[in-house]
């Protein structure tokens, strides 16, 4: 994981640049915020999160394995946002740090999303919000299997998309209330899609090969309650 990422971080950036108004008005939406919040952001990437979130609250760290993104995050960041290179799956911070524990599209990168989900609510206030957003696999076990060998394919980094009905196991199972949960349907452009994974050569050929016909993903919103 930390070597595609390495290699592909300025792309990764500019794509985070892109969308990043839409990012902002997606969470200005969806995530309830009084602005004086600490909030987490595990897996921040080139910080897209962060960079989101930092005008509407008071502090943010951003937490990532990969040096290289994480550069491209502190070269731009704002005042009350931070970076720290470290594990989110085993987080180097003090139960209840947090008023907020988020992560963004990270999940299907990590070998073990059980142990990023239990820091995030070791990590989050009681009565604080763990937001989890992320691709979802669909409820077919075939189908299911089918995308996560195209997503292997296209990017090695790739762990496992989970199913809306995993995502749920996993935040009872740490104790976390289901206060809001939204879908939305993502088109993908198989090209741009795989360029941005450095997915060429032969590789490229096989993930084209694995590719679903017009490729649209499924996108989770999860805002939960630490009881």
């Amino acid at each position: 994981m930390r070597a595609r990422f390495a290699a592909t971080a300025d792309r990764v950036a500019a794509v985070q640049e892109r969308r990043a108004g839409e990012l902002r008005e997606r969470l200005r939406a969806f995530l309830p915020l009084a602005g004086d919040e600490r909030v987490l952001d595990a897996g921040t990437g080139t910080g897209a999160l962060a960079y989101a979130l930092a005008p509407h609250v008071q502090e943010v760290v951003g937490v990532d394995v990969v040096p290289e993104l994480l550069e491209r995050a502190r070269a731009k960041a704002p005042p009350n946002a931070s970076f720290v290179e470290a594990d989110i799956a085993k987080l180097d911070f003090e139960r209840g740090s947090f008023d907020v524990a988020a992560t963004l599209r990270t999940l299907h990168h990590v070998p073990r999303p059980e142990l990023v989900i239990a820091e995030l609510a070791r990590v989050t206030r009681p009565g604080g919000i763990v937001l989890v957003v992320d691709q979802i696999a669909p409820n077919d076990p075939l189908a299911a299997l089918e995308l996560d060998r195209f997503e292997r394919a296209r990017d090695p980094s790739h762990t496992r998309t989970l199913p809306d009905v995993d995502l749920r196991q996993l935040f009872e199972a740490n104790g976390l209330v289901l206060r809001k949960a939204e879908f939305e349907r993502e088109p993908r452009d198989l090209n741009p899609y795989l360029d941005l994974a450095g997915c060429e050569g032969q590789a490229r050929e096989q993930a084209l090969a694995l590719a679903p016909r017009d490729y649209t993903a499924d996108i989770g919103w999860y805002l939960l309650r630490r009881p």
